[in-house]
This record gives structure tokens, sequence and C-alpha cells, in this order.
């Protein structure tokens, strides 16, 4: 695990000079240094460079596989190419006999030679091989081409920025401040999807000219003519293949198989690994498949001074029956707040997602003991985890009710008062999935958001973004459309983020069994019915975990993170530090002053309950504030 950066330089200061360096008004062996500074959390054990005419790389690495011999930039034979990785590799040993084969020379044990060595031998063809989570760079110094991939998940994270013939690529964004042709410019036509999402559901990212290389995309950059070329080399929604021949028993059988294969897999390190558990069941399954292979496994568990929103009791007992080492530590409110900004600078882009900050806190207790853990993320979007697909079921067999009735109803139901049992349901009803997607109004609706934003941006409808991705699944059921829109949406600009960027913030691997090729195989033949049914999620999985955690572990009900802000937002202490923030001068210009110290009164006096949003605006403005007023380095 590591991070890396680096930039092709522009024409004008292309070419030669004195000492190998690039030509120009600025020292590149000196820049791509203080680049790789700026994101040295992500990888404190090395560091090295690489500079020509016309490229620079600048790498930290968190030694975990090769610890002697793994450092990087790696070069292949001839030294015309080289790399920059962040990931895992988990296949490599296979591919690397492959190659070995085929002729290729190695020097180290690593993954990441492997890669180099795939690249030349199959050009992009080497990313359907992987098994893995991964971004890389490789350069290529003969053509003048960077090449450039991201996992088929998203998993490890990857930018670059595009202007005026510069161009500069790496692991997060934040290393781009230190480069002198960078310019930083806020994106501010973006925050009406960001008041509605939590997040900007696209490319883009909140700076200007700053864009995300998505989840099963690779880029080719030319150096020479400036020409960008973005390709998908991975579409999920390629891959579903349901297989109705096949019985709950059976996919019981695949489930523990295949997860446990893959959780062998991700314990490959030459380092030791630990695990996260929670109260529930994707960790826990995890968990029992960690204690399979070794016992006196160090596992972590986080939790809150107010004894009931923690998760560590529940948590206790089944470390106890797995026989591991169990280390908790609880966050409180002070923490929580004293937290909040060093988490939106170590995000990168403002995201208000509560949990990230008990993440946050767990991530910090695990790298004291651990450079490598093991979770639970990317379960509840493979297998059907997630409330609101039970609900997509009951839109599904409502939707045979003729259109024309359905709307009828909507009609007579938006008459009556908010709060009507079956209002909501009724009104949704008539309309198309994409339109009633839950992602897409999570915070705030599009009807909202304008009353608290200062400005008029022209947005577009919040769902529209989601719409391209739901069109791609358009004849599949409504709760597998959900699952593959949130594996595009919510799970890669939210779940995803936030466990690379608070893991990666205390120099600690996170890897997600899940979220493995294999597993995604499996997931996409298993049949809705297996999934969710009535008032039941992820029916199969929580089926084969039962034979490895105990039965209240296996049914229980989803916490997700509980965190008892809402509380906390309500206290004289709490509400203070947010109201100073919302009566700045940064709110105002953002947003309503008025408005949005209506949420947080309302809030505290107890007459709505406005958490969600009071915290993505104060986020926003942690973010802005560390990013544009304090121009934090």
């Amino acid at each position: 695990m590591c991070g890396f950066t680096g930039f092709i330089k522009s024409e004008n200061d292309r070419g030669p000079a004195e000492g190998g360096a690039l030509r120009g008004s600025y020292d590149a062996d000196e820049v791509v240094r203080e680049m790789a500074y700026r994101i040295r959390h992500r990888g404190p054990d090395q560091d090295d460079y690489y500079t020509d005419g016309y490229c620079a790389l600048g790498f930290r690495r968190l030694s975990i596989i090769d610890i002697e011999g793994g450092g990087q930039p790696i070069y292949n034979e001839d030294g015309t190419k080289a790399l920059v990785y962040n990931g895992e590799v988990y296949n490599y040993q296979d591919l690397r006999d492959e190659l070995l084969e085929a002729g290729h020379v190695f020097t180290t044990r690593t993954d990441s030679e492997t890669l180099l060595h795939g690249y030349e031998e199959w050009g992009p063809g080497l990313l359907s091989r992987l098994r893995g989570m991964f971004a890389f760079a490789i350069w290529d110094s003969a053509a003048k081409k960077l090449f450039a991939a991201r996992d088929f998940f998203g998993i490890k994270p990857l930018y670059f920025y595009a202007k005026d013939g510069e161009f500069m690529f790496g692991s997060e964004i934040k290393s781009f401040l230190a480069h002198p042709r960078f310019e930083k410019e806020l994106n501010e036509g973006r925050l009406p999807e960001y008041l509605c999402y939590e997040y900007i559901p696209d490319r883009e990212t909140m700076f200007k000219h700053v864009y995300k290389v998505l989840n099963g995309e690779y880029i080719l950059y030319d150096a020479d003519t400036g020409d960008l070329t973005i390709k998908k080399y991975f579409e999920i929604a390629d891959h579903f293949d349901f297989d109705e021949t096949k019985k709950l028993e059976d996919w019981k059988g695949l489930i523990a198989e295949t997860l446990r294969d893959s959780v062998k897999a991700h314990e490959i390190a030459d380092v030791e690994v630990g695990c996260f558990i929670s109260s529930g069941v994707d960790s826990s399954y995890v968990g029992s498949e960690v204690a399979r292979i070794a016992k006196g496994v160090k596992a972590f568990t986080v939790g809150f001074t107010e004894e009931k929103y923690s998760e560590i009791p529940y948590a206790e007992d089944f470390a106890r029956e797995m026989e591991f080492e169990h280390i908790t530590n609880r966050v409180s409110a002070e923490d929580f707040f004293d937290a909040a900004q060093d988490i939106q600078w170590y995000l990168d882009e403002p995201l208000p997602n509560p949990s990230e900050v008990p993440l946050y806190f767990l991530a910090e207790s695990a790298a004291r003991y651990v450079k490598v853990v093991l979770s639970g993320e990317g379960a509840d979007e493979l297998f059907g985890g997630y409330p609101n697909y039970v609900e997509a079921g009951n839109f599904e067999r409502y939707s045979k009710v003729p259109g024309p009735v359905r709307k009828a109803v909507a009609g007579i139901a938006g008459l009556l008062p908010d709060g009507t049992k079956g209002k909501r349901f009724a009104g949704r009803g008539a309309m198309e999935p994409w339109q009633r997607y839950g992602r897409a109004n999570y915070v705030f609706s599009k009807e909202e958001r304008g009353g608290y934003l200062k400005k008029d941006y022209g947005a577009e409808d919040p769902a529209t973004f989601s719409k391209l991705h739901f069109d791609k699944v358009a004849g599949l059921d409504e709760p597998t459309q959900l699952q593959y829109v949130d594996m595009q949406v919510w799970m890669l600009y939210d779940i995803l983020l936030k466990a690379d960027r608070m893991s990666m913030a205390h120099s600690l691997e996170l890897r997600v069994p899940y979220l493995d090729i294999e597993m995604l195989r499996l997931a996409l033949k298993i049949p809705v019915r297996y999934r969710v049914d009535g008032e039941k999620v992820k029916i199969a999985l929580r089926e084969a975990s039962l034979a490895h955690i105990p039965e209240k572990t296996a049914k229980m009900k989803k916490l997700g993170f509980p965190v008892p802000l809402n509380d906390w937002l309500r206290q004289d202490k709490y509400y203070g530090l947010v109201k100073d923030v919302f009566e700045s001068e940064a709110a105002a210009e953002f947003f309503n002053t008025a408005a949005i110290m209506k949420l947080l009164d309302d809030h505290r006096s107890g007459n709505a309950k406005n958490m969600k949003k009071i915290w993505t605006v104060y986020c926003f403005l942690l973010w802005y504030d560390a990013f544009f007023i304090q121009d934090r380095r």
C-alpha cells in the first residue's frame, strides 16, 4: 500500500536540463518531492522519485510485501518504463510465473513488478487478469505516454488534473497543491449536487479541472500531443448472469467457499494482519474466516462514550468466541468535533457521512498494532443488504398496477397531510426507478436546496446523474437495479472513499474481501429472491454465515456505525461550535445564513431532526476553510 503522484510537463517547460532534471521555471525534482510529501501519510516507510525530460513520478511506501526489495518507482529490464502503484494484487504470484515463462526478468518479489511486466506483455489486457485493489501509473519514456488504471470497484483512488497543457495525476488531490502550475479553484457550480447526494456523483470533483478516474477505467495520456483517452475496461452491468437452477443451499455453499478463498488471498502479507469487527454480520463473517487461519489475531472495534450507541459489547462477545485479541476504543463528543476538520482535509473533498469519524479513530487505534486490516465493506451492495432494496421489490410489485391508476393515487396522496401512512409510497409509486432513487435526494431534496444556497446555480435534477446507471440495467428487476446503481454511486463516492482515506490517514492498509472479483462474479449470479424478499435482506449471505458465526450475530439488524450526533448538536457546546461556523463570512458566501441557522435552531429545540442537513453544510464549510481559507499544506 502506498501513495503516488506525478506530472507531465507542458510543452513550454519540456526538455533536458543540467543534471537530467526538467527544464523550466521550476525544479521538477523538488516539486515532485514536495507533491509526494503532501501524501506522506499514505506511505511513511520509504520514498523515491523519477524524472526525465517529460515526466516526474513520486512515491510514498507502506511496506507490506517484499519489505526489503519492494521500493518504487520500479523499472522494466531496459529502464524505458517506470511504475508507481497503490494497492495489492492477490494473484500476482500466478501472473509472475506466467511472465517468467514468457522470458521476463524479475529483480523483486513484489506484486508491483508483476504489474509492470504484465503491461509489457499484455498491454491494457493485463487489467482483466488482475485480482485485487489497485491504482497505478506506468510512464513509457520511449513512447512518451502515460498509462494509468483503477480497479474494478474503485477501492483505491486515482485523480488527474488537466488544464492548459498541464497534466498531473495521483492518489490524492492534495498532492497537486504543491505544483506551481496547479490552479486551485473551487468548483462551486457542483454545490447543489453535493447538498443532495453528499458528494459529487460523477467524474468531477470540488476542484475545477480535477477529475476522478472511475472504477474499472484506464487512461492513456500522450505527452507529445496532449491527447487524453479514457476507457472503461470493466463494466459490472455486463456481467449479470442469474442462475435459476440453484437453491438456497447451493448458494450458501458457494458463498462460504468463495469468501474463504477471498479472505485467504487477502491475508497475503509479510506483516501482521488484523481485522475490524462490529456487531453486524459482514465484518463478523470475515472475522470468522480470519480466525480459521490463525488464533490470537488482533481485532479492533470502536464505540462511543455514550453506551447506548456503542457496538463494543456485541463485538466483545464475538471476539471471545473467535479467540481474538480484542482492542477497543471509545470516541467522545469532544474527540468527534476536534477531529472533524482534519477528517475533511484527509478526504480531499467534503464528505459529511458521520460514520467516517468513528472509522478515523478505529483506524488510528489499529495502526498502533498492525499495518493491515480486513473489513466488511461491500457486502450490502453485492448481496442485497440495505432496506431500500426491500422497498424496491415492493415498488416493482406495485408497478403491475396500470400507470394511470398509480398516477391518480399519487395525486390523491399528495393532498394528504405529511406523515399519513402510505403517503410516501403512493406518491413515489408512479415514478420510474431512477426518479425515486433515494441517494439522489439523500440529504436535501432538489426542492429544498434552493432555499439554502445563496446563488441560483441552474442545477439539474439530481436524479439525472443516476439515470445513466439505471439505463444500463433497465431490463433487470428493481432491487438489482438499485444494487448496481449503489455500486456505481454510493459505494464508489462514499463508502470506499471514506474507507481508503480514514485508514490511510493513519498509514493503515484496509482490505475488503467482499470486494473481490471472484465474490462479484458469484454475487452477479444469485437471483433476487436469495438476496431480498419481504422484509429480509442479504438472505443467502446471512444463511451462509450461520455455520460460522453465532446466530444472534448473523441475524443482527444492520446498525451502520450508529453515531450520537443528533444528541450532541442539541448540547450548548457543540451547538455553539456549529453556530460560529454557520454565521461566518465564508458561510454567507455560499449559504442563506438565516436558513441554515433555522436548521440548527429547530434541531436544538427538538422541533426537527436536521442532523444530516446540518452536518452536510458544516462539513463543506470545514473543508472549504482548510483548503481555501487556511490554505492548509
